[in-house]
């Protein structure tokens, strides 16, 4: 159950409305009229609250269940008590976002500018954004609307989309890190480029985003990045792709549309990860990645040859201990 000292029920929905939100069918004769007041698991969920079943390790759950309502596919209706009504649909975990997006809509806090506030004349700042307290954000960086800037982030050498959503503590557009080796002492260069975000991008909180050396550094539309994620100059990354927690990606590497990278991969420099890529966590990206292949391990291999290969070192070891 959510704790209501920091999330905010707003209750009272008729499943009618919750099949039209998320285009579920109803399956139950009266059901379009119940009333719903609340989301919650399978396990605690009342006759007055709505769940979902989208994992058969949940199956045992959803069998004893005592919600009122249940979004799952259609495939797992009969295992349904018959005492729940079901919204039956296709993605049940989306359907499922919907609903707890209805009922627990995201809290903004009151329109206001504090008198503390120091705002750089050159920076741009769109319509109906939110900054929050102790965020930097430097000359000439431009935000565009209905923005998040959350605690204390830093961004400089930006210029970010509509809708983007940057957690607390992000540094974004700090010097890359760029220098010529010297056994006299290191000499940096100059990091001449920008960070470019475009729309419907969400970056986690305490994540890094170098600019680019002379080339920007590229996060494309709809990408969502997790906590304490490195991402170096010159990166490009393309549109809708998924990165968790604890990445690192070296510069001048590009990730292509939609990929998806697991946490604690790490990703060498002047590589490029295909369309539609799935990299499993804790990799080692050492060479190009095709589009829609399966990798992992360290070095990173497509994913069947490296499950073979850990099947064959089992069984020499099996082999030697008995």
């Amino acid at each position: 159950m959510a704790d209501p000292r920091f999330f905010k029920c707003e209750g009272g929905k008729t499943l009618d409305e919750l099949a039209k939100l998320t285009g579920s069918e109803i399956r139950m004769p009266n059901g379009p009229l119940v009333t719903i007041n609340d989301v919650a698991p399978l396990d605690a969920a009342r006759p007055d609250e709505i769940s979902f079943f989208d994992n058969v390790k949940y199956r045992e759950q959803l069998r004893v269940t005592n919600a009122g309502a249940c979004i799952l596919s259609p495939a797992a209706a009969n295992d349904a008590p018959a005492s729940t009504i079901l919204l039956l649909n296709e993605s049940p975990y989306k359907a499922y976002a919907r609903v707890a997006q209805l009922f627990y809509p995201e809290q903004k806090p009151a329109k206001m500018i504090s008198p503390k506030a120091d705002i750089d004349p050159t920076a741009k700042i769109g319509a109906d954004c939110i900054v929050e307290s102790g965020a930097v954000i430097g000359p000439g960086v431009v935000i565009g609307m209905q923005c998040r800037i959350g605690a204390n982030a830093v961004i400089s050498h930006a210029i970010i989309g509509d809708h983007v959503r940057v957690y607390p503590g992000c540094c974004i557009g700090q010097d890359g890190f760029g220098f010529a080796i010297d056994p006299a002492g290191h000499v940096k260069v100059p990091q001449l480029g920008r960070v470019i975000i475009e729309d419907h991008v969400e970056i986690g909180a305490n994540t890094c985003i170098d600019p680019g050396a002379g080339p920007d550094t590229v996060i494309g539309q709809g990408t969502w990045i997790d906590n304490l994620v490195q991402i170096g100059h010159n990166v490009k990354i393309g549109r809708g792709c998924i990165i968790v927690a604890q990445v690192g990606i070296s510069g001048s590497s590009v990730v292509e549309d939609y990929a998806v990278i697991g946490g604690q991969v790490g990703v060498a420099g002047h590589l490029r990860i295909g369309k539609g890529a799935r990299i499993g966590a804790q990799s080692g990206i050492m060479r190009d990645v095709p589009p829609g292949v399966e990798m992992l391990g360290s070095p990173a291999l497509p994913i069947k040859q490296r499950m073979r290969q850990v099947a064959f070192l089992n069984r020499m070891i099996k082999k030697d201990t008995d």
